[in-house]
């Protein structure tokens, strides 16, 4: 199967990344799937505009997938601002979508009313996000639930095109959700997302990662007294690092009594720490190793340049766009 997902460059990795999206990347790889992922910086865009920033998160996400374990030599790894085509077909998408189509976005929406800028970009998102999947010819595209309706859009617009030039000259993708992934709390009990500021990073020191576990917000209730694990965000990150045994433990604690949530709030960063200690040693070799990153980013974006060339070349024709070149 041939897979394809990005990652918009705006912020540090963080644990709701890797439990969201990286942990499925690593297990579709392992599977031996043409797998290709991006770093999405155009979509970035929308949100990031200052030059040095973009360009830092952009080899920053690089290093981080890196070290976590995408291997360029089973995954096709780059930056999307490496395949021109991807713009191009954005273009053609966008002559066949209805605005009624984009006014239904329930992403735009949301990010609007969290104050965003209203630009044609963050608008048009889900356009580009179409020509970001199908240009690949995907067939299955990882997302949250909560991403599951521009699958649904870009099966639409490949749709459109597709009876709009008599040809299937786009291949209709299929969303691929793991049920078991549950939304990752961020420190304040939301989900744990860089545009809320509750992430707790992968890449940090022993110390920023046990600080940054201190500032989960827990209840008042005293250490003697008995807790509910239920409706506590510590137990709900601890249920995804400790093991089935130590969960039950700390749990029949919480309700015993005696227990405090800043006891469990040091265990979480213990865990955290040691489930990322070699990843974290391979990301600082990486960030000694700019030339290696950028070479594997190079090499990435020939090779999905390539497959996206094969695939304008069906749209143009199907579509009578003529190219002297």
């Amino acid at each position: 199967m041939r897979i394809l997902s990005g990652i918009q460059p705006s912020g540090r990795l963080h644990v709701g990344n890797y439990f969201g999206a990286i942990r499925q990347y690593l297990k579709l790889q392992a599977e031996g799937n043409q797998c290709f992922y991006f770093i999405a910086n155009y979509h970035a865009m929308t949100s990031v505009q200052d030059r040095s920033t973009l360009e830092e998160m952009t080899l920053d996400v690089a290093r981080g997938y890196l070290a976590l374990g995408i291997d360029p030599e089973k995954s096709t790894f780059f930056v999307q601002s490496d395949v021109p085509q991807v713009a191009e077909l954005c273009w053609i998408l966008n002559c066949v979508c209805p605005v009624s189509l984009m006014e239904k976005a329930t992403s735009y929406k949301d990010k609007i009313a969290k104050g965003l800028p209203a630009s044609m970009g963050l608008f048009d998102y889900p356009v580009l996000q179409a020509a970001d999947i199908t240009i690949y010819d995907a067939d299955l595209v990882p997302v949250g639930a909560d991403q599951k309706q521009h699958v649904e859009m870009t099966r639409d617009l490949a749709g459109r095109l597709n009876r709009a030039v008599g040809a299937d000259v786009l291949v209709l993708p299929e969303a691929y959700i793991v049920p078991e992934v549950a939304v990752v709390p961020g420190i304040d009990g939301q989900k744990m997302s860089k545009s809320y500021d509750n992430t707790i990073e992968i890449f940090q020191t022993d110390k920023q990662t046990a600080k940054r576990c201190a500032a989960i917000v827990t209840d008042s209730t005293p250490l003697e007294a008995p807790k509910n694990p239920d409706r506590c965000n510590v137990v709900a990150l601890l249920r995804l690092f400790a093991t089935a045994d130590e969960v039950a433990d700390i749990t029949a604690k919480y309700r015993a009594g005696g227990y405090g949530y800043g006891m469990a709030k040091k265990r979480l960063a213990e865990l955290i720490n040691e489930h990322f200690a070699d990843a974290r040693k391979r990301y600082d070799k990486l960030q000694a190793e700019p030339d290696y990153v950028r070479d594997v980013l190079r090499e990435g974006g020939r090779k999905a340049r390539t497959v996206a060339e094969a695939t304008m070349e069906r749209v143009r024709t199907a579509c009578g766009i003529l190219r002297h070149m």
